[in-house]
């Protein structure tokens, strides 16, 4: 189970990373997104205004 959980936060981290990308966000106070935990990616997502739901997984 827990390789499960693994991939899902893995899968998440890459579509925000990709959806940051394509908003013209590279790096994050001197950090790489692919640095960066899920959290601090969602909360970077959240203050440039992305609030696309449709990218937002729901891991059963």
């Amino acid at each position: 189970m827990s390789e499960l959980l693994h991939e899902a936060v893995q899968e998440q981290r890459q579509i925000l990373i990709d959806e940051l990308i394509k908003s013209g966000v590279f790096k994050i106070k001197n950090k790489h997104l692919y640095e960066m935990t899920l959290s601090e990616l969602e909360r970077e997502y959240a203050n440039i205004g992305l609030t696309d739901l449709s990218i937002q997984h729901t891991y059963m």
